[in-house]
């Protein structure tokens, strides 16, 4: 296991029933000895971030969901984007991806997503949080499997079908035999 798992997903392991996280992909963004802060990245909600961002300024409606974060602080947003910014308030979690809550950032990347500049965005509402060790404590009972992050399963067009494809992707990583064919000429 690496020393920080900023930029790992945590993909919920089968035995982990916790309904906040049951079948979730958690991208870590956050991860010291204090503690550690992810995104549940494949939770779509049922309400657009133009109505969402509706009371900071006007939006054109384009139908992008706002995603469920997590458990903690619901009420607070973050976005993640691949926008190149120089903002000292954002936090590069894998290169070329930023996370940020400042209302500046809001606007900049959802105007430039808004007028089909070439930029992928998530916003999320809440986040997933660990104390100091809880983390540790939760891969090494096996809740969790791990696989390093990729824009592509982030910004994923289909996110329910994202904790699968990552299931499917850390067992193919570890698999030690090869996978059985069901016709035997192939083998």
């Amino acid at each position: 296991m690496p020393d920080s798992l900023k930029g790992h997903f945590l993909i919920a392991g089968c035995r982990l029933r916790d309904p906040n996280f049951f079948k979730t992909a958690v991208l870590i963004i956050e991860h010291s000895e204090d503690g550690a802060m992810g995104l549940v990245v494949n939770r779509p909600l049922s309400v657009t971030v133009a109505r969402v961002l509706s009371g900071q300024f006007d939006l054109p409606e384009k139908n992008d969901l706002v995603y469920m974060g997590g458990p903690v602080e619901p009420a607070a947003l973050f976005i993640l984007h691949d926008q190149d910014g120089d903002d000292s308030e954002e936090t590069s979690v894998i290169p070329g991806l930023y996370v940020a809550s400042c209302v500046e950032t809001f606007e900049s990347v959802v105007r430039a997503a808004a007028n089909d500049e070439p930029v992928q965005y998530r916003v999320f509402a809440g986040c997933a949080g660990w104390g100091a060790g809880q983390l540790e404590g939760e891969l090494e009972r096996g809740d969790w499997l791990l696989h390093e992050a990729a824009e592509d399963y982030i910004f994923h067009n289909d996110p329910y079908s994202l904790w699968d494809n990552l299931v499917n992707a850390v067992h193919a990583a570890h698999r030690l035999l090869p996978q059985h064919r069901a016709d035997p000429e192939l083998n």
